[in-house]
């Protein structure tokens, strides 16, 4: 049986994917220059990585400056704490600055590694303390950024920014009651933007697992988000 990579044509998977800034209609040609400009930029990240190795302290500070917000995310989703958060994306960047060196390029973004660094800090403060996870909605959905933006070209008035803020806190509210591995399949796709293969290395499954696990993250957010959200 083979298992779909995402409920693509089912309502809620579709809202989710507008509450998270992925259009299911992209124009073919709008995608190839997405597509192009990510390549673009993964590569120069790359660049920074090697100089960084060759001892460019500069070209480390450009990399914290183009991924301190996505693991600031991250971690703020997962811990629930602004502090606490702050204080586990320093030592990302301290560690990944130690192991700069042991760093090599494998076809992926390089901000799958720092999020893997990350995740592995946030594993290790769960298992050492007992925490209840809290949604933070003010700094995680911050209005027409992304991972949130419902897309550049549309501009909301104060009503329709209300009516997506409130949609979003109630389905990152639903993302907060799935099982931690739904949950964190959930943010590295949807909120991340990572691919398949990202989420499944820093995850330390197979690609399939990782499709599987997002199919069934979807279908239990159908259960949890309100009739009318769906």
């Amino acid at each position: 049986m083979t298992v779909p990579t995402a409920v693509s044509r089912g309502p809620v998977f579709m809202f989710a994917e507008r509450v998270f800034g992925r259009s299911a209609s992209v124009p073919v040609s709008r995608q190839a220059s997405d597509d192009e400009r990510a390549e673009a930029a993964k590569a120069e990240a790359w660049d920074l990585v090697r100089a960084a190795q060759e001892g460019d302290t500069s070209a480390f500070g450009r990399l914290y400056d183009r991924y301190v917000d996505v693991v600031y995310r991250y971690v703020l989703f997962r811990l629930g704490d602004r502090d606490l958060a702050e204080d586990v994306t320093s030592e990302t960047f301290l560690r990944a600055l130690r192991r700069i060196t042991s760093v090599s390029y494998q076809g992926r973004d390089v901000g799958a590694w720092f999020v893997t660094i990350a995740r592995n800090l946030v594993l290790d403060h769960v298992k050492s303390s007992r925490f209840r996870l809290e949604v933070v909605t003010d700094e995680v959905t911050e209005p027409g950024s992304a991972p949130f933006s419902v897309g550049a070209s549309v501009q909301a008035g104060p009503e329709q920014e209300a009516i997506s803020r409130a949609t979003r806190t109630e389905l990152l509210r639903c993302v907060a009651e799935l099982g931690d591995d739904q949950r964190e399949c959930i943010i590295l796709r949807f909120l991340q933007g990572l691919s398949v293969a990202e989420t499944a290395q820093i995850m330390n499954r197979n690609e399939g697992a990782i499709k599987a696990l997002q199919h069934r993250a979807v279908r239990r957010l159908a259960q949890l988000l309100p009739t009318g959200l769906r």
